[in-house]
């Protein structure tokens, strides 16, 4: 193995320059949020009908993630990561020059498909670069990057877009693309594909009562979320009637706690991973409830956020640890299913939100989310009751 020939320092840049790329490819898929209401403009049309880029993009991650992880099971991994690099780069180059809607969704679904493979590989890669004994250490440095992208990536994206405009946003993205790529063409060794499980291991997983039962708790809270989120930013600007910076400090709040809720998760999840997750789900109830109750003011708008914002990062950490506690044994085809999985929630939220703002209300979409939320709750006590495993009873690593 090559990293045991390299110094900690470079085996750690590596493990590094693979979080700014999940920073990035986050980013991406988080920041069209904020900047709704921008692209509506700029091609005269409603808010939520430009809502559903965000679903076609998540169901394209979704249709694709198992599909290309097998399809690229064999191919040596760093020629794999330059190529899905150069797709993502070119990608954002045309959505930088979208001359209308059509191209602009036609773009983004460029970018989902180097999404998918990107992300089915990510956390084996980390692993295998990470210096002797801290693979715990590489992945945490990878869900970071992915955390940040909410925190910083999808507010600092709205603000560029704000002043520059929504082109130079993802102009911007893609340059961050090509400097990282540069990064990773000095940086990587050879890798050969491994481990990486194949279609054999998909019956195995579906005979898993337990992981199938996360995996339709994952769809149905990840739903609930993105109903209300994938409208956050106009809901503030038309149904509460604050200013567009205000709706960008939300999102950095909403974003700023989840680092809060990776803290306390951190702390507490080992021990306590399922009392964790349904308390956070309940909090994501009480904050879908009361999102338009609180939207007559800045100040209860803002304190609802901070619970939002550490409910969601508590939920889709522990759902994380969750998969990989129930398939030790297929961790790369167990977590693109995740993915995908994860992925047709947010893209059915966005859907929600779209078809209730353009049928009925966007005051109502912070109730819409909540009809899921509750039945997410009770079938989280339900099934936490059903399989009340200790994680770390089954987190030793299993392979590299």
């Amino acid at each position: 193995m090559t990293t045991n020939t390299v110094s900690r320092k470079v085996a750690w840049l590596r493990v590094v320059t693979l979080a700014v790329a999940a920073f990035i490819f986050n980013t991406t898929e988080f920041v069209p949020v904020g900047l709704l209401s921008d692209i509506a403009q700029s091609f005269d049309m409603e808010t939520a009908q430009v809502g559903i880029m965000l679903t076609i993009y998540a169901w394209v991650v979704a249709l694709m993630s198992l599909p290309f992880m097998l399809l690229t099971s064999q191919i040596e991994r760093r020629k794999l990561l330059i190529g899905l690099f150069v797709l993502f780069i070119a990608s954002h180059v045309l959505s930088f020059l979208a001359w209308n809607f059509e191209v602009l969704v036609l773009s983004r679904i460029g970018i989902a498909f180097a999404h998918a493979i990107f992300w089915s590989i990510t956390a084996s890669l980390a692993i295998r670069l990470a210096p002797a004994g801290k693979r715990a250490q590489a992945l945490s440095l990878i869900a970071t990057g992915t955390a940040l992208a909410m925190v910083l990536g999808l507010p600092i994206g709205r603000v560029v877009g704000q002043y520059f405009g929504w082109r130079t946003t993802f102009f911007a993205i893609g340059l961050g693309a090509l400097i990282t790529l540069v990064c990773l063409v000095k940086l990587l060794p050879k890798l050969p594909s491994e481990h990486s499980g194949s279609l054999k291991s998909l019956p195995l997983l579906f005979r898993r009562p337990a992981l199938m039962c996360i995996y339709l708790l994952t769809v149905v809270v990840v739903t609930a979320h993105y109903t209300a989120y994938s409208y956050i930013e106009p809901f503030v600007q038309n149904v509460a009637g604050f200013s567009a910076n205000f709706a960008t400090v939300l999102l950095l709040l909403l974003g700023g706690a989840g680092i809060i809720g990776s803290v306390l998760f951190g702390k507490l999840g080992n021990q306590h991973a399922s009392g964790l997750i349904s308390g956070a789900i309940a909090m994501l109830v009480a904050s879908l409830v009361l999102m338009l109750p609180a939207s007559g003011s800045e100040m209860h708008l803002a304190v609802l956020s901070i619970f939002w914002g550490i409910a969601i990062m508590v939920i889709g950490l522990g759902m994380q640890v969750k998969v990989l506690a129930l398939a030790p044994d297929a961790t790369d085809v167990a977590m693109s299913l995740f993915s995908g999985i994860f992925n047709i929630g947010i893209g059915a939220g966005a859907l929600v939100g779209n078809q209730i703002s353009l049928h009925w209300s966007m005051d109502a979409i912070g109730y819409a989310g909540a009809i899921p939320a509750v039945a997410a709750l009770v079938w989280s006590v339900l099934i936490f009751r059903r399989w009340p495993v200790k994680l770390e009873e089954q987190t030793s690593p299993s392979h590299s």
